[in-house]
């Protein structure tokens, strides 16, 4: 993959980009709290390869004050002992709708995310997911590298 972006993205559509950020910092206000959607967010971006979102959230979590090896076993959530419940349903469902719509694996994540989440939160996560699926799609389809030295509040 290059490490040269295939246009300027964040000088184009100014209107989209503005759009796209408000999203993504609404899922942030939501009330799922600012751990979770990071969690989420860098999960997702994780399975699908975008290590502008990878690195981008995992500094989010490090200035969260998370232990990094528990940020490294992100990737094995399921093994991992460092996860709530919570978060566990949390994940199960980014990973089952991540799949979608390659395979659905949502019917066998559905029951613990209803044990742990209000309907206003599934919906929350599903805005989360959603916004971080555009955000990898669009960095991975323009090749946006992963900046050397991230710009300041990145």
């Amino acid at each position: 993959m290059s490490h040269t972006a295939r246009i300027p993205l964040f000088t184009l559509a100014p209107a989209n980009l503005k759009a796209m950020i408000a999203l993504s910092q609404s899922t942030k206000n939501s009330s799922l709290g600012a751990r979770l959607v990071e969690l989420v967010q860098l999960r997702v971006s994780q399975v699908n390869g975008c290590g502008v979102c990878v690195d981008m959230h995992w500094r989010d979590l490090i200035k969260q004050g998370l232990d990094p090896r528990h940020l490294n076993a992100l990737a094995a959530w399921r093994e991992a002992p460092f996860f709530s419940e919570r978060e566990r349903a949390a994940l199960a469902w980014a990973d089952a709708v991540n799949a979608l719509p390659g395979r659905d694996d949502t019917d066998a994540a559905w029951p613990a995310l209803r044990e742990h989440f209000s309907d206003v939160e599934i919906a929350e996560l599903a805005y989360t997911i959603a916004a971080i699926r555009g955000w990898n799609a669009i960095n991975l389809s323009l090749r946006n590298p992963v900046p050397e030295h991230p710009a300041p509040g990145m």
